[in-house]
């Protein structure tokens, strides 16, 4: 379809050859009513995916938009930029899928852009999506979440409800108002990830969560949230959200802190990372830095401590 792209998809690649395929099949097989674009960038991989990334950009010009990097960007915080730099500067809407995931329904982009082109108070549209679990080769449910029972096929989610600890989705289900990011304080975060982008996107309105399966999310040994790995990614997301600190110091921007840090507090204290819990605490004050450090160590310890008991 010609014409310029109303929606650009950002997919970041990285050793993704077992996977690639998968998840540009899922860009290419979106039927639409508008033209989009994917920009795809391999971050220096070294393994097959520029290759197949080739492939597809020779086979689908009209979508796949390739990057091809000679030295690895990750965490330097320039890829942003260089998708940036080749993003159509029309298009309206950016959906997000990384390498190792997929979409599975040809109608997700169709569905989330067309409740966002008819709900001008809503930034953002998400959906329900499997996990794929590398090393049992099964599928298993996104988490639960409450709201989202049988029959109810579309759920509203605001700022109130994810500065309380509700996260609800993954990356690949999303698709935004390009215009509501540039609208937030987004850019100041300097490193961002996943979670700051939802924070940013809902301070400028609400999400649409649609009970609809049209995704998946593979977890494997290559994954950075996996095995020897998860240490040194806790670690980097705790620098991104100290930087997220940094910007956003509102009761809400707090509160969601403070909820999202109450699951790793045990972790953040056996990796004797003081600093970081003095920079947390200072942030989100005295009695809340009590229960970070104190109270939620304590149950998470007691809980851990109830299991291997009720296990002998």
């Amino acid at each position: 379809m010609t014409g310029e792209p109303l929606v650009s998809i950002r997919c970041l690649v990285y050793n993704h050859e077992p996977y690639l395929r998968r998840c540009l099949d899922g860009f290419v097989m979106q039927q639409t009513s508008f033209p989009f674009e994917a920009i795809v960038h391999d971050d220096a991989s070294t393994d097959g995916s520029a290759a197949i990334i080739r492939e597809y950009a020779e086979k689908y010009p009209d979508i796949i938009k390739p990057i091809y990097e000679t030295e690895n960007q990750w965490g330097k915080g320039t890829i942003r930029k260089a998708m940036d730099a080749v993003m159509n500067p029309k298009s309206k809407y950016i959906a997000i899928c990384e390498g190792d995931d997929y979409w599975t329904d040809p109608h997700k982009l169709q569905l989330q852009v067309d409740f966002l082109e008819s709900h001008p108070d809503y930034s953002l549209s998400v959906h329900d999506f499997k996990v794929f679990e590398d090393d049992s080769q099964k599928f298993r449910k996104s988490r639960p979440i409450s709201f989202l029972k049988e029959g109810i096929e579309q759920y509203t989610l605001t700022l109130d409800d994810y500065k309380k600890g509700v996260f609800f989705t993954q990356t690949l289900t999303c698709v935004f108002r390009k215009k509501s990011l540039t609208d937030s304080e987004y850019s100041k975060y300097g490193c961002k990830f996943d979670m700051t982008l939802f924070y940013a996107l809902l301070t400028q309105g609400k999400c649409m969560l649609f009970n609809r399966d049209m995704g998946v999310y593979r977890i494997h040994s290559n994954s950075i949230t996996s095995g020897d790995r998860r240490r040194r990614f806790h670690n980097y997301m705790d620098s991104r959200l100290l930087n997220f600190c940094a910007v956003e110091k509102t009761n809400e921007s707090k509160e969601f802190v403070y909820n999202y840090l109450k699951p790793l507090s045990l972790s953040q204290l056996l990796c004797k990372r003081w600093n970081v819990i003095f920079n947390y605490f200072k942030y989100l004050g005295i009695c809340r830095g009590i229960k970070l450090t104190i109270i939620h160590p304590c149950r998470i310890a007691l809980g851990i401590l109830f299991q291997k008991i009720r296990g002998l």
